[in-house]
């Protein structure tokens, strides 16, 4: 009888189970990937009615550690607190162009962080860290995998929009406590982030602040560490 070693394991050309994807697929999923911005610039035109609805079913197939599922989404539709939202970004803003020095802070002045004032469509992700959905497993050593869980939905809308001609922008330039106020949310909710959704106003395979010269992408090989 043969014996397989480990090395022949490794070789063996894998049996196909389940769905395959061509290769065609495939390569319109890397272009989705590459395509992918963090938008700041978007048109006023409204997003057809329901496909924020869709966007979050698809976000709801995302993983979650012990199927918690714990995302939650506030679409922000009140002026009010869309306007409360904006002063929080100017404070910050203003607090994050005066720790920057010298050509770094013309540089900072000129870059468009935000799409608040475009936008049609803005939301804020929270996390259910008091969900029990789950019954907490996989949580007891590691609790922020509840936030982990939160924000791969969110990548999962993401790509999901950008699918759809449709871009996203995160704003992170914010105060969390006032977000979070001005949103009314349970106390649990954790705050992780404010979302711009919308069609974009340009289009790039770059990132903008790759193209202002804010910072260059690393190489992917200089990111893998091997023990």
């Amino acid at each position: 009888m043969k014996t397989v070693s480990a090395h022949d394991l490794a070789d063996a050309t894998p049996v196909p189970q389940g769905v395959q994807f061509e290769d065609g697929f495939q390569q319109e999923l890397q272009t989705l990937f590459r395509w992918r911005r963090d938008v700041r610039r978007f048109q006023r035109q409204p997003l057809p009615a329901g496909l924020f609805e869709e966007l979050i079913a698809i976000a709801a197939q995302a993983p979650s550690v012990g199927l918690s599922q714990p995302w939650r989404f506030v679409e922000v539709e009140s002026p009010v607190r869309r306007a409360m939202v904006r002063a929080s970004f100017a404070r910050c803003n203003e607090t994050a162009l005066a720790a920057q020095e010298g050509q770094r802070a013309e540089l900072y002045a000129r870059l468009k962080l935000e799409g608040l004032s475009e936008a049609p469509c803005q939301f804020a992700l929270f996390a259910d860290r008091a969900t029990q959905q789950g019954h907490r497993l996989g949580r007891q050593t590691m609790p922020e995998t509840i936030d982990y869980s939160a924000v791969i939905a969110l990548h999962t809308l993401w790509l999901a929009a950008r699918a759809r001609g449709i871009g996203l922008g995160w704003v992170s330039i914010l105060e969390p406590e006032v977000v979070t106020a001005a949103l009314d949310v349970p106390q649990d909710w954790h705050f992780l982030g404010y979302f711009c959704l919308g069609y974009p106003a340009s289009e790039d395979d770059v990132p903008a602040l790759e193209s202002a010269g804010w910072e260059a992408r690393a190489e992917p090989q200089s990111m893998i560490v091997r023990r």
